[in-house]
């Protein structure tokens, strides 16, 4: 399983109803390809709650080491991934829901005094609740709260997830304050990761250049080098093997291709060189993947 996006890295699954653009759901790392999720965004704001275990989540520039208890913020059309931590399982609760649900008409006093400035505030794309201060509680309480809410869909169920939707944003308000104002050039370069993470996805398949990739974005080879390192924390290269590690799984779980004809479905030119990247990155083969994935049902 992997997330479904559009061209754009846009999450194209609907996060509840038009009506009501609230959805809780509960997930498993080891439910998607290879024990992670890839980039993808969406315009809701999603808050997490992890109920067991482990995981690597990353939001725009920062990793978060994740834990049992630990809830995280993702700002609406923050840029998201998340991937297993040595080798566990996590289960976590999602609520991911639409900002308007809180802003009663746009231009009414909570949507400009509380919800804007929350959602266009890109300094403000992410933040772990980890128990380090006190008033974390109330967020992962509230999660709580709107996973049971929405569970059991007792009479006037909706209005108890707004009043805890309303706590949530009444504490991100006080509590939850940028570490830095982000710049103008901050701003371009998150844009531009975001062309760069589009071209890979559409162009994986084929041979990449760092010229044709820089070309993208107008800037020379050097520079988008550095800038997608300084946002991404690791090198382009990396994260292009990464990526065509992951679009691989897809073709090897199907069963009727061979080594090498997924080599070259996923951008390799050398099937030796791919199972070596393939079993330093999943820690096996690929057929031996394929084998052990199977096993598991």
């Amino acid at each position: 399983m992997q997330i479904i996006t559009d061209e754009t890295k846009k999450e194209i699954k609907a996060h509840g109803s038009h009506t009501f653009p609230l959805l809780v759901s509960y997930e498993k790392i080891t439910a998607y390809d290879s024990g992670s999720f890839l980039w993808h965004w969406h315009p809701e704001i999603e808050m997490t709650l992890i109920t067991s275990g482990e995981m690597l989540y990353r939001i725009n520039h920062q990793e978060y080491h994740v834990k049992k208890g630990d809830a995280l913020f993702c700002n609406a059309n923050a840029l998201h991934a998340g991937t297993m931590y040595h080798e566990q399982d996590c289960t976590y609760i999602s609520v991911t829901f639409d900002s308007r649900l809180l802003s009663g008409f746009e231009g009414s006093l909570i949507h400009r005094k509380y919800v804007k400035p929350l959602v266009n505030d890109l300094s403000l794309s992410s933040f772990c609740f980890n128990g380090s201060a006190p008033w974390h509680s109330a967020i992962t309480a509230a999660i709580q709260h709107i996973a049971l809410y929405d569970e059991e869909k007792a009479d006037a169920y909706e209005l108890a997830i707004l009043m805890e939707l309303y706590t949530i944003l009444e504490t991100l308000h006080l509590h939850m304050h940028p570490a830095r104002k982000l710049s103008t050039s901050d701003m371009l370069n998150y844009d531009r990761i975001r062309t760069i993470l589009l071209y890979v996805e559409n162009n994986y398949n084929r041979e990449l250049t760092l010229h044709d990739i820089a070309g993208q974005i107008h800037v020379c080879k050097n520079e988008c080098c550095r800038i997608f390192k300084s946002y991404m924390h690791q090198s382009l290269f990396e994260f292009i093997l990464e990526f065509r590690i992951e679009k691989s799984i897809g073709f090897l779980m199907n069963g009727s291709y061979s080594v090498s004809e997924i080599s070259q479905l996923s951008g390799f030119n050398d099937s030796n060189y791919f199972s070596r990247a393939f079993k330093k990155q999943k820690g096996c083969s690929p057929l031996q993947y394929r084998k052990k994935m199977k096993a598991q049902g």
